[in-house]
């Protein structure tokens, strides 16, 4: 079994959404594109760490996107440094999972983790609420049963 692990530092981006500018339409998003250049760069990097070779058959990715906590999930004065019994884990909110998933797939596709993201036959994923923004992920070659 051949697996890949890897932690993207910084705010996760959603892909999706479109605009149009003239004749052309470009990513709405203006954060995508530096955020791709980074995960790629860290994907590239945990390729050759851990001697992976970009995946040519079906993988199941699990990925975790964490959000930092707003202020309002601690409490105040000298509780500040806190967090409140009412904070969520779950980040139930934008952007939407499925715009999350799409930029991470793309993403891997270019970095060459995979060969096309159409291989990603499976998918474990989740937005939570943490102290540093990140994407951690893990992809895992697919065997047949």
């Amino acid at each position: 079994m051949s697996i890949l692990t890897c932690t993207i530092p910084g705010t996760p981006q959603q892909q999706g959404s479109k605009r149009n500018v003239g004749k052309f339409s470009i990513e709405a998003n203006r954060n995508l594109a530096p955020w791709r250049t980074d995960a790629i760069a860290n994907l590239q990097q945990a390729m050759t760490e851990q001697g992976v070779e970009k995946f040519i058959t079906a993988v199941f990715v699990e990925a975790t996107f964490t959000y930092q906590r707003p202020a309002s999930h601690y409490g105040s004065g000298k509780n500040a440094s806190v967090l409140k019994a009412t904070a969520p884990l779950y980040k139930a909110s934008a952007p939407d999972l499925d715009k999350l998933q799409r930029a991470l797939g793309d993403a891997l596709t270019q970095a060459g983790v995979v060969r096309d993201d159409c291989l990603i036959t499976s998918w474990a994923v989740e937005k939570i609420w943490g102290e540093t923004p990140s994407v951690h992920l893990c992809v895992i070659r697919e065997t047949s049963g």
